[in-house]
């Protein structure tokens, strides 16, 4: 496989460009808190890992539709949102096969990543408003499956500095609120690793956490970071948690010149859960901007504060800086939603007094 013998190249050997997620990760709400009693994985060496945004666990899907784990499903015949009374169209879904061993994605997948971003069909616009949009793709009706896809236009901000922020763990402790805890459990490759989240969900919902593979890639003057939910016998379901499923959760920021760039989140996360409507509405039109807002602002304060805390230590452009235990991939298996407790909430009514969010204007220093 291409990417296995890929090095994480510098950028100043790359013509200044880069990538990275989830952690599928690497996303919008990672930071390092410290780990619950009998978590003993190695702390992180500098990469944030966000397998799913704190609203990501609004978009409900399973493991029967939509995005696709890296080489893990096979094609079917079915009709989504586009094969409805009202467009019969004949749309290709996918369908994960099980028992699949854990591969780390290549070239071939990072391809396939950015063309979901760019696909246009199916979408539903909820969002738009000064350069950000954020829409959902209903999968299928009859199960209320679905995914949602943010794009922002981040002006005076270079595509290495959104990727340096997604990556600096230190940094999301100073930005991001909804993160609960994150760390690095182990390298796979030089730009492949294994990492814990856990995020805040809306109240009165359950907090959720995964267990992801994250890789990362430049491609060109893009950079693309991914992840997909593992299992790793040191990690199992936790109590006060519910363990959802990361199918296929990733980030692709284009470089737009020197100064600006472009940033598209693409989620199909399976809470494990029966989700009111509310939740789904909440995530797409109040909760994802308002995260990415957050980011772009994050983005636009990085490189003074970086300037004052350790400046050049960046495992995720030089993975000689990495001190994190090899894993390997006999090691971990897929994360099937099946094979996890289905935790119904649907029932749930939104919590007037308490969104669980802090204000965009929160400082870092």
């Amino acid at each position: 496989m291409a990417l296995l013998q890929r090095r994480a190249t510098p950028r100043h050997l790359t013509g200044g460009k880069f990538l990275p997620d989830p952690k599928c990760g690497v996303g919008l709400t990672l930071s390092g808190e410290a780990r619950p009693s009998g978590f003993g994985a190695s702390r992180s060496t500098g990469t944030a890992r966000s397998p799913s945004p704190s609203w990501a666990a609004a978009a409900p899907s399973a493991s029967g539709g939509g995005l696709k784990p890296p080489r893990l499903v096979a094609e079917r015949q079915g009709r989504c949102n586009q094969g409805s009374p009202e467009n019969p169209h004949r749309h290709r879904c996918t369908q994960i096969i099980p028992d699949q061993a854990v591969q780390v994605p290549d070239d071939r997948d990072f391809s396939g990543f950015r063309a979901e971003c760019e696909a246009a069909a199916g979408w539903s616009l909820t969002y738009s408003r000064a350069g950000l949009a954020v829409w959902v793709q209903l999968l299928e009706p009859d199960k209320s499956l679905h995914r949602i896809k943010c794009q922002m236009e981040c002006k005076d901000v270079a595509a290495e500095t959104l990727y340096d922020v997604l990556h600096d763990i230190e940094y999301r402790k100073k930005w991001d609120t909804n993160v609960i805890e994150t760390f690095d459990i182990g390298k796979l490759t030089v730009n492949a690793d294994v990492g814990y989240y856990a995020w805040k969900c809306p109240k009165p919902l359950k907090n959720r956490d995964v267990i992801t593979l994250r890789s990362w890639l430049p491609m060109g003057t893009d950079y693309i970071i991914m992840n997909y939910s593992v299992k790793h016998p040191k990690y199992p379901p936790r109590k006060d948690m519910v363990r959802a499923v990361s199918i296929l959760t990733g980030y692709w920021i284009q470089g737009k010149g020197a100064t600006n760039c472009a940033l598209t989140y693409l989620a199909q996360v399976d809470p494990k859960g029966s989700l009111p409507k509310w939740v789904v509405n909440k995530s797409s039109q109040f909760l994802a901007p308002k995260a990415m807002k957050k980011m772009y602002k994050a983005c636009l304060k990085y490189p003074d504060w970086k300037q004052k805390h350790n400046p050049h230590f960046k495992p995720w452009l030089f993975p000689e800086q990495s001190t994190l235990p090899a894993v390997a991939l006999s090691e971990l298996s897929i994360q099937h939603a099946d094979s996890l407790e289905h935790i119904d909430e649907s029932a749930l009514s939104e919590t007037k007094d308490d969104r669980g969010e802090a204000s965009d204007e929160d400082s870092v220093n």
